[in-house]
């Protein structure tokens, strides 16, 4: 009995081992974070038909807002590693906060929320054999959603 026990934790350790081995393998092609920039990583699970999911990234930061719209500005790069083909992408600099004007009740306190930095196509396609690598500035953070297709589809008229 004391053997399977011995035999069962070492079989978890090395399993426990080769998913962190295989995970930092994953991200060997991708270059570390210059300075002043964090290196985010997203892994998907395997689903059946990749093709009808899509991940949409969305980086921001948590401040404190009023009743108005709130969001940042960025410059938002998908690069590529030469020799590999592998895609991240780059947040290179964020601007803002800025807000519509819009006067709020008198009464209204102000609370902390995730505001967006306004990016150009946030949505990239499921792919569960390479991570999501995503570098932005210190102190942004990188949220992301699963959006799925329908399985019902329509024909365009002809016109």
């Amino acid at each position: 009995m004391t053997n399977r026990i011995v035999l069962l934790t070492m079989t978890l350790a090395m399993l426990a081992c080769s998913t962190a081995m295989t995970q930092a393998e994953d991200l060997k092609a991708f270059p570390e974070a210059q300075t002043g920039f964090e290196r985010h990583v997203i892994r998907l699970p395997a689903l059946d038909n990749e093709d009808d999911h899509r991940v949409e990234l969305m980086p921001g930061k948590i401040i404190e807002v009023d009743c108005n719209r709130h969001w940042f500005g960025g410059t938002w790069k998908r690069e590529s590693i030469p020799g590999w083909g592998y895609s991240y992408f780059l947040l290179a600099e964020v601007s803002g906060p800025a807000s519509t004007m819009m006067a709020c009740p008198p009464d209204e306190s102000k609370k902390e929320a995730f505001v967006h930095v306004n990016i150009d196509d946030p949505m990239v396609r499921y792919n569960s054999r390479l991570p999501i690598v995503v570098y932005a500035p210190e102190g942004v953070e990188v949220r992301y959603r699963i959006w799925t297709a329908q399985e019902q589809r329509s024909d365009a008229s002809v016109e």
